[in-house]
């Protein structure tokens, strides 16, 4: 089980979730805002155990029935709020939570309902989600973890506390892969320095044997674009792996190329540069496009990732984002 000592950076968040823990004075409803592999499930799961936890020092223990059950996913009284379709539908967020809220626990101090993507929730739901969280019960809590808060109702927002998931350091990513996954140091690295802060993301990198192969054939992507055709950059891609995970890892690598070539023509500096190694291109490519183009480059980037997050086919959403970055 994951205690706070073991979760790496967000100090400030972890330092009021245990103040919340030892006054026995939850808030009754928190967003956790912050991308996908950032920690915001770890720390929903650590909060709720402390709050939950028997032991009388350090909340999680780790040792008590309730932490054993948290960690096993046994806990009667942490409530994940799972969904079985694209989105959470009104009905599935009455059975799930606002009909159950009024039943008291079951062995615990708290009732915790955790919501993953909660930005999936319907406006219908949300809103029956609202009369709950209103007026909830001194037992109950809420946490709606999201990577866009901006799809939460306003009122949502207004009646829950939200703590902000931030990227961590290249350092401390980097300095977490070496001690805690056993990777060379030149591996470490490039996890880290290509995941930009985001850990879950960097331990992925660092365990995929076949990370920098699957880079290079990215970075060589990009240096041909304007001799290759769509198909066969959409070939390419097809043949790296279509599993949108890791589409969405290509996607980003893409990115960050680029955002190296609107650093390089604002500044003209290399040493500002993720990909330095490939500073001629970089250069070159920065002459060769205007602020407009490079920024709706990039747009179309998010684009497909919004697409693929939205069940679009894999064929459609990479094909768009191809003809946006030709065109």
């Amino acid at each position: 089980m994951f205690r706070f000592s073991e979760i790496v950076g967000h100090e400030q968040i972890k330092e009021h979730l245990q103040a919340a823990i030892r006054d026995d004075k939850p808030f009754h409803a928190y967003i956790f805002q912050g991308e996908v592999g950032v920690g915001k499930e770890t720390m929903a799961k650590t909060f709720a155990a402390g709050l939950e936890c028997e032991g009388a020092d350090s909340k999680p223990c780790g040792e008590c029935v309730s932490c054993h059950q948290t960690e096993s996913g046994n806990q009667p009284d942490i409530i994940w709020v799972e969904r079985e379709n694209p989105s959470l539908g009104v009905e599935e967020i009455r059975e799930k939570l606002c009909n159950t809220m009024d039943i008291k626990p079951f062995s615990s101090p708290y009732k915790i309902y955790i919501v993953p993507e909660a930005e999936k929730m319907t406006e219908a739901a949300q809103n029956a989600l609202l009369k709950t969280i209103e007026e909830p019960p001194e037992y109950g809590v809420v946490i709606l973890l999201t990577s866009n808060i901006s799809a939460l109702l306003p009122t949502i927002q207004s009646r829950c506390l939200t703590l902000e998931f931030r990227p961590l350091s290249t350092v401390v990513v980097e300095d977490y892969l070496k001690s805690h996954c056993q990777v060379p140091d030149y591996m470490a690295k490039a996890s880290a320095v290509f995941a930009q802060g985001n850990l879950g993301k960097a331990m992925r990198y660092a365990k995929s044997e076949d990370f920098i192969e699957r880079k290079d054939r990215i970075l060589a992507l990009l240096r041909g674009v304007d001799r290759m055709s769509v198909s066969d950059m959409l070939e390419e891609i097809r043949d790296l792996g279509a599993r949108k995970e890791e589409v969405r890892d290509y996607i980003d690598l893409m990115a960050l190329w680029y955002r190296d070539v609107l650093i390089f023509k604002a500044t003209k500096n290399m040493n500002h540069l993720l990909f330095r190694e490939e500073a001629s291109v970089i250069s070159r490519e920065a002459s060769n496009r205007s602020y407009e183009n490079i920024e709706t480059i990039l747009q179309g980037f998010e684009k497909s990732k919004a697409r693929l997050k939205a069940n679009v086919s894999f064929e459609v959403a990479i094909e768009l984002m191809l003809l946006n970055l030709k065109e």
